[in-house]
């Protein structure tokens, strides 16, 4: 199923209304989920080591928050947030100033930058604890089955 960009996304809480909620692929969505956008970004950075142990941590403790709470739609958009954090400052390790592409549209060499890297493995860290996490995906095969089947 292809994710529905065409949902009122300025108008939708996802909070009251997690029916309209997709898990999508990947990160798919992750910059239009309200309130969940609004609650996790402020506290996604990734610029050096110590800043992305602290972002991927406040992201995992709210991860636990919307856990405890049975709010999965939050829990999905924090791994969305922490698997963001992990490709983005991949990204950057790889690439200066994280373009990948230059002008011509080829992609430009591989320049890797460790600090970048280390916060990338940071963040892979937590985002792999929380998409393998028992309660986490029986409540994401529970909520496809509930809102996502049959649904194209």
């Amino acid at each position: 199923m292809s994710f529905d960009y065409d949902q009122d996304f300025d108008h939708i809480d996802f909070r009251k209304n997690p029916e309209k909620y997709q898990v999508g692929r990947g990160e798919q969505g992750v910059l239009l989920v309200e309130p969940y956008k609004s609650e996790i970004l402020p506290h996604w950075r990734f610029k050096t080591p110590d800043i992305a142990e602290e972002s991927s941590e406040a992201i995992y403790n709210l991860y636990l928050e919307y856990k405890k709470n049975k709010g999965f739609v939050g829990m999905d958009m924090a791994r969305k947030f922490l698997q963001m954090g992990y490709t983005r400052s991949r990204r950057y390790a790889n690439y200066k100033g994280g373009k990948k592409y230059d002008k011509e549209g080829e992609i430009n060499e591989r320049e890797i930058d460790e600090e970048k890297a280390e916060a990338a493995r940071i963040f892979e860290e937590k985002w792999i604890k929380v998409r393998e996490d028992e309660t986490y995906l029986a409540m994401k095969k529970e909520h496809r089955n509930k809102y996502e089947s049959g649904k194209t």
